[in-house]
Parts: structure tokens; sequence; C-alpha cells
């Protein structure tokens, strides 16, 4: 996992203090919406729906257009999100948690519907928030039997388990909060100067969401019907 990593994880009480909000239902609840849709924001799979047009019915295609267009948002959003002052960080840490959250999951939605998967289906939203935690701390979970597999088995699992859905939600709660944690120990020396800090944080955000997108990506094995390919 890393010293830095193991660090950030130490911190994550700290940071429950400063975003109290970001809890294992309010991450469900970031789930719901990304999927669903709210306010201007589509649903995610009219959004992967919209990308399978412009690319004329080439779902490998869609899947890239998907991914490099949440990472644009994303760079954009963690700009914005760290462009103030170093006295703005308390302000803006929970809107930083929540937009990313929000993006990342309506990305491996996004990537899931595409696939052949049912986003009504509570083992499929259960696998795009397992997602959310990154290949190699996914792999140490499973490793240690925090959780039972990997984000495909868990989508195609026999039945569903409701307990399952309080795990994976408090997991990605701690990921989420050790991550950014961990990233503002290296953008606080950087909000100093707020262009900086808006860059580093822009970087951190779309190099995030990027690599969840490719881990969905390879993760997710296609099921759609044959002739549907």
């Amino acid at each position: 996992m890393g010293v830095g990593k193991t660090l950030a994880k130490s911190l994550v009480p700290a940071a429950v203090m400063i975003a109290p909000q970001v809890t294992a239902g309010f991450v469900r609840e970031i789930l719901e919406r990304a999927i669903d849709g709210f306010g201007p924001l589509s649903g995610a799979a009219e959004a992967a729906e919209k990308r399978l047009s412009e690319a004329h019915g080439d779902v490998d295609q869609a899947i890239h257009d998907l991914i490099e267009g949440h990472v644009r948002v994303a760079g954009a959003q963690g700009f914005a999100t760290n462009v103030g002052g170093f006295a703005t960080l308390l302000l803006t840490m929970p809107a930083n948690i929540s937009g990313l959250a929000i993006l990342q999951c309506r990305q491996v939605a996004g990537i899931a519907h595409l696939r052949g998967y049912d986003l009504d289906d509570r083992r499929v939203r259960n696998a795009v928030l397992a997602c959310l935690l990154g290949e190699d701390t996914l792999a140490a979970l499973v490793e240690k039997g925090s959780l039972p597999s990997t984000p495909m088995a868990i989508a195609t699992a026999a039945v569903h388990d409701p307990e399952l859905d309080r795990q994976v939600a408090s997991l990605v709660t701690t990921e989420l909060l050790a991550r950014l944690t961990g990233r503002r120990m290296i953008i606080g020396f950087g909000r100093r100067t707020p262009l900086l800090g808006g860059g580093l944080g822009a970087v951190s955000d779309a190099f995030w969401t990027y690599r969840v997108g490719r881990y969905a990506d390879r993760e997710l094995l296609d099921r759609r019907p044959s002739h549907a390919r």
C-alpha cells in the first residue's frame, strides 16, 4: 500500500471531522444519483448511450470517449476546488469528494451499461462502487478477506448479498477520504500559490478518474448477447 497511503489512512478520522457528511450512506446516495441522474446531470446509461451513438455503435470507442470525457471534467472540477488559498480548504474538501465520487461512479456505471450490465441490479451497483477502490487496493482487500471478490464476480454473483451493500460503501468511503487526505498533504503546499494548487488538484483528479475508468474497462467483461456485439 505504501507509506504515504498508510499515513493518509491514519488521517481519515481527521478528514471525517472536516467533511462529516461523507459517510457510507452518503456514498450510496452519490452512487444512486450518478446512475439515475439529477438536475442537469443525465444518468449514466443516457450518457453512455450518447457516446455510443457518437461512436456509431462501436462500444470500445464509446468507452474510450466516455473515460476521456469524465477525465476532462474531473480535471476541471479538481482545478476549481483547489484554486483558492489554503484558508478555503475546509470549504472545498467536501465539494471535491462529492464531485469526484459522482464523476467516477457515473463513468464506471456507463462502462457497465455499455458492456451489458443491468444498472438497476444491486449486485451491479455494488460492483460499480467497488471499482472506485482501484485495482491494487481492491486486490489487497480481497486477499485480507475484507471483500469476497472482484467487481466482475460481485456483479455476476448468483444472489445479491444485502450485507455487501454496507460493506462496499464503507470501504469506498474510507478509500475516498484516505486518497483525498493524502493528496491534500501535497496540494496543501501548493495552495499557498492559488494557481499551483489548482493545477495539482486538476492533475490528481484527472489521474485517479482515468485509472478508475481503465480498471473498470478491463474488469467488467462483456455480457451483451453475442448478436449485439
